[in-house]
């Protein structure tokens, strides 16, 4: 019986099963709590933090437009508000909406690219602290954001004819004649359109999915960070599909339940002193009302952004270890790294 593969860190270096790397991705976050949690909330944290300041900056920037609008709703009649009176509103709220996308963008490169640094460390279990994570972060954030930025590009296109096809079915069916066998055809026409369309969205996902990894794991730039991906993934593409799904379906469910916990345990009390505002209550009785509320659901969000940004990156990094170790025979290269003594070969016939 051949001896154990040695794991100096979170996974034992050798092909990896399922239970391997979810368990890995586990044991990473458990042992480095600092540099994951840490890192990933402050840096949502601070995102938060700018979204919050954007919204005050544009309520104080239209209070006036509000005012107005608000006379108007009180007036008796159904007025329409004229454009030069909602175009401040709008504008404000397209500043906010481009600030809130910019920012989400940034965060997660950032979260995305510490986790990566994190396994690095985590694989060959050396120490990591919150400072020497962040300070070999942000020189790869930059290259992850254009490997992000392209890899959707590419699998956009699949995915909006995918959206005309679907489109021109439903038109078909509303515009044609009053057949149920013809409006029946369009959609199915239309259906199959967008399932033949939408496959190679998901093909190229998994294709290039492996790129972040290769971009901190390797100093990759975004070109090719997708070929090494698309190298590594080469034979092993429904492995890859099942296990981020799968990951990214935890995460994803377990912050939904936390957030609901959240939110239902922060709506009865605020309920409870909205019995109390009276008939006519004024606008700040009411934000003060709900403002533990709101705090709460703030606190479940942030809570939704660590796990979904934490978990499935480290997933997706402990998959391209795994791809390298299968095809590149990195195991003795890692067990070195280690500071591992070299490993005796198995004896002949076990």
């Amino acid at each position: 019986m051949p001896p154990p593969a040695p794991k100096p860190g979170v996974i034992p270096l050798k092909p990896l099963g399922l239970g391997d790397i979810l368990g890995g991705a586990m044991s990473t976050i458990g042992r480095y709590k600092g540099p994951v949690m840490g890192l990933a909330a402050a840096v949502f944290g601070a995102y938060t933090l700018l979204i919050g300041i954007a919204i005050a900056v544009a309520l104080s920037g239209v209070a006036e437009e509000l005012g107005e609008l608000a006379d108007l709703a009180d007036r008796p009649g159904t007025q329409e508000p004229e454009w030069h009176e909602i175009r401040p509103l709008i504008i404000a709220f397209v500043i906010v909406a481009a600030v809130a996308l910019i920012g989400y963008v940034l965060a997660v490169a950032t979260v995305q690219a510490a986790m990566l640094t994190v396994l690095q460390d985590a694989v060959l279990g050396r120490p990591a602290t919150f400072g020497s994570v962040w300070r070999r972060t942000l020189p790869r954030v930059p290259a992850l954001i254009g490997t992000s930025l392209l890899t959707g590009l590419i699998a956009m296109v699949p995915v909006l004819l995918a959206l005309v096809f679907f489109s021109i079915g439903m038109v078909g069916a509303s515009a044609g004649d009053d057949s149920d066998e013809v409006a029946g055809a369009y959609i199915g026409l239309g259906m199959l359109g967008f399932l033949v369309a939408f496959v190679p969205a998901i093909w190229l996902w998994v294709k290039f999915s492996l790129a972040p990894a290769a971009v901190v794991f390797e100093k990759q730039g975004p070109i090719r960070a997708m070929q090494r991906s698309s190298q590594l993934v080469r034979g092993r593409w429904w492995p890859v599909l099942g296990i981020s799904m799968l990951a990214t379906l935890i995460a994803g469910v377990t912050a939904g339940l936390i957030q609901q916990v959240l939110s239902v345990a922060g709506i009865f009390p605020a309920m409870a002193a909205a019995a109390d505002l009276g008939t006519d209550p004024e606008f700040s009785e009411v934000l003060s009302v709900f403002s533990v509320y709101i705090v709460i659901t703030m606190v479940g969000q942030l809570i939704g952004y660590l796990i979904q940004t934490t978990f499935p990156p480290l997933v997706n990094g402990l998959i391209y270890v795994d791809q390298r170790i299968r095809n590149e025979n990195l195991a003795p290269v890692l067990a070195e790294s280690a500071g591992l003594p070299p490993q005796p070969p198995a004896a002949p016939g076990f």
